[in-house]
């Protein structure tokens, strides 16, 4: 019955950017990424792994995740970002693995404290110029074998990705070879919980009018998504349309009371992919110099 239900709306939301003027407002996801905008969306993201380094260098025991979260928009709108695709998410300790989240709403940022020693997750997706991006550093303040060992996890899993899209047949089989991965190595699988079970979704260069968000994301992210079609948008376990494009991956892990990931931008063509940048930074880990 449930499938009954959806599939007629799965169908219609995938076709909305056939409709003549969302097709005119809202250029193919698949139209060729030039040299120029490899730039704009390298910028896009220094910038945003800047702020998140910058403030999880800041950060101490007892700080709350709404000042982490608040800290990283000042931060960014100090350095000229006017709009965001989502704005700052912090998770602490076990909200970094989303336990008892239920709602949208529930993902902000909280009065949750930051303890020494528990691993901690920066989100943020700003948009520079025009273009988006998404990114999301994994952190500590302390020592914890744990976030050691998930690290070397996540970094492996990043050489993988790559060559697990050059090689399979489709994006829905890259989600279940990550998902089959992080299970096999102990894991949970915490971007299974994420809204309809994302491992990442599209990005775009856009033209932000206004600054105005529902739930903590930009009007540009629901209309990006939907008036292209936001099925053919999310990397999700059932996804088989073509790769071909700038896309945000995502994983998340998670153990006992606490998750982790990095977040940044892929790209695929022809179906070759590569991470648009070859050494980020995605992770903190420091003693507390209080």
């Amino acid at each position: 019955m449930i499938d009954f239900i959806l599939k007629p709306i799965k169908r219609v939301l995938s076709t909305m950017h056939r409709i003549p003027l969302l097709d005119a407002l809202s250029p193919s996801p698949l139209a060729p990424v030039t040299e120029a905008d490899k730039a704009g969306y390298l910028r896009s993201q220094g910038l945003a792994q800047q702020c998140a380094l910058e403030i999880g260098n800041l950060l101490q025991p007892g700080w709350t995740e709404k000042q982490a979260a608040r800290s990283m928009e000042i931060w960014l709108r100090d350095n000229g970002v006017k709009s965001f695709f989502h704005k700052p998410f912090a998770w602490w300790g076990s909200r970094s693995r989303f336990d008892g989240i239920k709602t949208y709403k529930q993902y902000q940022a909280t009065e949750r404290r930051l303890l020494e020693n528990e691993p901690f997750i920066l989100d943020v997706a700003p948009i520079v110029e025009g273009y988006i991006s998404d990114i999301g550093f994994s952190g500590i303040i302390g020592q914890n074998p744990a976030f050691d060992q998930g690290i070397a996890f996540l970094e492996t899993l990043r050489r993988d990705i790559p060559g697990l899209l050059q090689s399979l047949s489709s994006g829905g089989a890259v989600w279940k070879a990550v998902d089959e991965k992080l299970k096999n190595a102990g894991y949970d699988n915490i971007h299974q919980i994420y809204p309809m079970g994302v491992l990442g979704h599209r990005i775009y260069k856009t033209t932000p009018k206004i600054d105005a968000s529902v739930l903590h994301f930009g009007w540009q992210s629901y209309w990006e998504l939907a008036s292209r079609g936001i099925f053919g948008q999310l990397l999700t376990e059932d996804f088989e349309g073509k790769m071909d494009g700038l896309w945000a991956i995502e994983p998340q892990i998670g153990g006992p009371n606490w998750g982790m990931k990095f977040e940044e931008i892929l790209f695929v063509e022809n179906g070759l992919a590569r991470w648009l940048n070859p050494d980020p930074h995605w992770f903190i880990k420091r003693t507390n110099n209080k």
